[in-house]
């Protein structure tokens, strides 16, 4: 049997679609993940794939491209599976893949929908309310003849070596960007925490993207280790592997911190709901108001002057919460 399994949107989603991944890899004689360019970092670090496609859907993302029917016929031609689980997050439809599946040949494929799916879909699944984003895809994975076949908890493929950019054990993370500014702690609370933290004895790794090398090092300043932009995927894993405990928001590094085994202080905005995209499988702390005016907007930046669900969190809040997870 032949298998595909997608997953449309960003690094952190991949990610949860781990244990899924898995799942279907224990049954299937071959695997494919089909994601987008945002999930492609996280497609590669996931064990239990044979090949990886990658394609920027009309639907996904946050600049999503024109329909493009080259591009559409290139994916039909590079789709070759049996049987397809199309996992997609509680407020999205798995339709317009389930399509295009169809018209690759694919013969049958499972999915979680709230719509009326026609003859898109041969497993017709339903999501229990409020499931946490990899429990849903492992729930439609044993829908679909994929049954768990271990603890289901997030995992990547071993890490490399890292200590040449760390230094020396022990150490803290923190990792201030998001992928949108609603999730996001300002940098002048971020730099805060760093000072904080170190002034407690912590040695304190701030990490971050390429793009991203003039927050890590207003964050890191004097205090802090500035690994901005010196970390791939692989090389970002092997951090966190080592670190005593992950701070972050709402984001793709919260994910992989836990598919390592490091707990995770999470600057959660509440744009989305908590239950669905916490930090899943190790001990974690949530900081910041689930109960503020944004609370399940899914807005990409705060709608409520100032951004108070998460600047109403002190550094001093930080350190309590990094000490208490790195006890449990």
């Amino acid at each position: 049997m032949k298998a595909l399994v997608t997953r449309l949107d960003s690094f952190g989603d991949v990610l949860l679609a781990g244990p899924a991944v898995r799942a279907v890899a224990a049954r299937a004689e071959r695997v494919t993940l089909l994601c987008g360019p945002r999930g492609e970092g996280a497609a590669r670090l996931l064990p239990g794939l044979d090949d990886i496609l990658v394609w920027d859907a009309p639907w996904a993302g946050f600049e999503p491209p024109p329909v493009d029917r080259a591009e559409i016929d290139k994916l039909l031609d590079a789709i070759d599976a049996d049987t397809a689980l199309v996992l997609t997050s509680f407020h999205q439809s798995p339709l317009p893949t389930a399509l295009l599946l169809r018209l690759a040949g694919v013969r049958h494929i499972a999915a979680d929908s709230a719509d009326y799916p026609g003859s898109l879909l041969d497993v017709r699944h339903r999501r229990l309310p409020h499931a946490h984003e990899a429990e849903a895809a492992l729930d439609l994975a044993g829908a679909a003849g994929f049954p768990r076949p271990d603890d289901g908890r997030l995992r990547v493929l071993p890490p490399p070596p890292t200590a040449h950019l760390t230094g020396p054990r022990p150490y803290v993370v923190l990792h201030p960007g998001a992928s949108v500014p609603a999730r996001a702690w300002s940098p002048e609370r971020c730099g805060e925490a760093v000072r904080e933290l170190t002034a407690a004895g912590h040695r304190v790794v701030v990490t971050g993207g390429g793009g991203e090398k003039d927050l890590t090092a207003h964050v890191a300043g004097r205090h802090g280790l500035d690994l901005g932009g010196r970390t791939a995927a692989p090389e970002l894993s092997g951090v966190l592997a080592r670190a005593r405990a992950v701070v972050t928001g709402n984001t793709g590094p919260a994910h992989l911190a836990a598919a390592v085994g490091t707990p995770v202080v999470s600057l959660f905005a509440p744009v989305v709901p908590a239950g669905r995209w916490r930090p899943y499988g190790v001990p974690y702390v949530l900081l910041g108001d689930q109960d503020a005016a944004c609370a399940g907007s899914r807005a990409r930046t705060c709608p409520v002057p100032g951004h108070p669900c998460l600047e109403s969190v002190t550094a001093t809040d930080v350190l309590a919460a990094v000490e208490k997870v790195m006890k449990t």
